[in-house]
């Protein structure tokens, strides 16, 4: 398993006071190291470039997040081992005021349901996305269809942090977007490509809608496992209610297991309609 997942409310403050928070996926290649890094030090480091962006942003606040965040994928990227071709996509949201900003670096996924609609905040970044393949090769680099497009051959996205061999072809500067938030927007889901390879947009969203509305009591489950059960000793662990964010994205996952996907899957359900 090379997915890790970063879920930190309010992890700071912008300049007016209002709080932010910090939602990620992070999908490892190659191995787990560069996903763990992202894990452990993307949320301070965007922390330490908020607090910095705010000081000056001069009433450019969108262009102060965009600033920030482009520069915290840089330095984590920079923090990735040298020579060697190990890494991690990043997608990572911030939710402030009435504002949802997306920040997506590779092939996982931001998808926001509003009402009845699936509404993609990120484009996957494959290599044979037009404009990166053109990139890519205005850099030098070649992509190869080896069991799909690949640059060199290798690397089945064309932005990801790490992956130190394969620059320049391979950059760590997100996409991101900013969207205003709607009395109709549902909840936000965030996962890395296990899932996404299998169920659609628009399926993901009905089946995290439904759960979120559901008000039927939720089973309990055990805080590590996920689901209820004895301990290594035989006696009843304790206990907690399932939030219904958790039971919508163990559900995707799930139907994702159910659909044979090959991948590592992870999902992260953000209600944004601040249910129980």
């Amino acid at each position: 398993m090379e997915d890790t997942v970063s879920l930190h409310p309010s992890f700071c403050v912008w300049a007016d006071g209002s709080p932010m928070h910090f939602f990620a996926v992070f999908d490892g290649h190659g191995g787990p190291h560069v996903a763990a890094l992202c894990r452990e030090q993307m949320h301070a480091i965007l922390a330490t470039e908020l607090a910095a962006a705010a000081q000056g942003h001069g009433g450019d606040e969108e262009g102060s997040w965009r600033a920030a965040l482009a520069r915290s994928f840089a330095r984590v990227d920079a923090l990735a081992p040298e020579g060697a071709i190990v890494g991690s996509t990043a997608v990572v949201a911030l939710l402030v005021r009435d504002r949802l900003v997306v920040a997506n670096c590779g092939d996982s996924r931001a998808v926001l349901c509003r009402g009845t609609h699936a509404v993609p905040l990120s484009e996957d970044q494959k290599p044979d996305r037009p404009d990166e393949r053109a990139r890519i090769e205005a850099m030098g680099g070649r992509v190869m269809f080896i069991n799909g497009a690949r640059v060199r051959g290798i690397l089945a996205m064309s932005r990801a942090l790490g992956h130190k061999l394969l620059k320049p072809e391979v950059i760590c500067e997100p996409e991101i977007t900013i969207t205003t938030r709607s009395d109709d927007d549902e909840c936000l889901i965030l996962a890395s490509d296990g899932l996404w390879d299998v169920i659609s947009n628009k399926v993901a969203c009905d089946v995290a809608r439904q759960c979120l509305e559901d008000g039927s009591p939720t089973r309990a489950r055990t805080a590590e496992s996920g689901e209820a059960g004895p301990s290594s000793s035989g006696a009843p662990v304790a206990q907690q209610p399932e939030p219904r964010c958790y039971r919508a994205a163990a559900l995707l996952a799930r139907l994702a297991l159910g659909r044979e996907s090959s991948d590592n899957i992870s999902v992260v359900v953000i209600d944004l309609k601040a249910r129980g």
